[in-house]
């Protein structure tokens, strides 16, 4: 066949290459006012039809993963927490998060960000080539509670234990059905059992599961088997939500005033440089320590030191 009688865009359409026929013409203009080489037009038109698809794979899979809302974890301030860093995540962001079935529950009060951090964490699975469900608590017990009732049980589990990784948001915010602890238990005992990652977020510490999901034996197995291979991450910033009221004030200080950028204050703290020329002053002009003493405490000291 006689290459100036080949019909690109029929050619184009049988191969699939959807973007490519779109941006053909395009690039064969382009092409020749800048002189590309063969391969470079080729090499140019394969790889935007590499991050097409990629782009499109990415829609696609967020879309059916159900997030309420799309958040990196670029877009996450850590500046308002005082242990949580981006360094603390880093196994949770690569890949080892699904193939090592790693999983994590998000704890804090309302408006601290678990839900933000939970959906980065998924998205950036998805980036890197997964597939994420989002459910909250209450919609995954209310389904799999009625399922159970119908006898379709095992089928409505597939939708929680397949995904690569399972994000259930809002455990303990509302009250659930008796058999709460009974429903979640399949789903958590199913993805541990083949190392399929969880992400809870949560305003109940761990021990009060029991209280929240009617049975504390089944809750102590269901947090047994997420931490396994899990840990649990404190949110401690003030709520993002109201933050420009400046009402809140940080878990941190309510429970450790010594809690500075998540590293505490020691207990015998290193002397100030003003003690220190306090001190030198002392034995240079002979002086009494509670003379100077008593000087410093009327305010005196400190402004002839500074004049010295």
């Amino acid at each position: 066949m006689n290459v100036d009688e080949l019909n690109m865009d029929v050619t184009l359409k049988r191969l699939h290459l959807a973007n490519a026929r779109r941006i053909w013409n395009d690039l064969v203009v382009r092409a020749e006012n800048e002189q590309w080489t063969y391969r470079q037009l080729l090499s140019v038109l394969f790889a935007e039809e590499v991050a097409h698809r990629q782009q499109t794979r990415l829609q696609r899979l967020c879309h059916r993963a159900g997030f309420p809302f799309l958040k990196t974890i670029d877009e996450f301030d850590f500046t308002h927490q005082s242990m949580l860093r981006l360094s603390l995540l880093g196994s949770y962001l690569g890949p080892e998060f699904v193939t090592e079935g790693r999983s994590l529950v998000l704890y804090g009060k309302p408006g601290r960000g678990k839900t933000h951090l939970a959906v980065a964490i998924a998205y950036k699975a998805i980036q890197n080539g997964f597939e994420a469900l989002f459910t909250t608590a209450a919609a995954l017990i209310d389904d799999l509670s009625r399922a159970a009732a119908e006898g379709r049980m095992r089928d409505a589990l597939q939708t929680y234990t397949h995904p690569h990784v399972l994000v259930c948001d809002e455990l303990g915010y509302l009250s659930y059905g008796p058999d709460a602890a009974n429903v979640l238990f399949h789903v958590v005992n199913d993805r541990h059992l083949r190392k399929r990652p969880m992400i809870f977020t949560t305003n109940k510490k761990t021990k009060d599961w029991g209280a929240v999901l009617h049975d504390q034996d089944l809750a102590d197995a269901i947090v047994d088997r997420i931490l396994e291979r899990g840990r649990t991450v404190t949110l401690d910033g003030p709520s993002i939500r109201r933050l420009h009221l400046g009402l809140d004030t940080p878990d941190s200080q309510e429970h450790d005033q010594d809690r500075v950028s998540g590293e505490s204050r020691p207990d015998f703290p290193e002397p100030t440089e003003v003690g220190n020329v306090f001190e030198r002053l002392v034995l240079s002009l002979g002086c009494s320590g509670g003379a100077l003493l008593q000087q410093g405490q009327q305010g005196s000291l400190t402004g002839n030191i500074w004049r010295r």
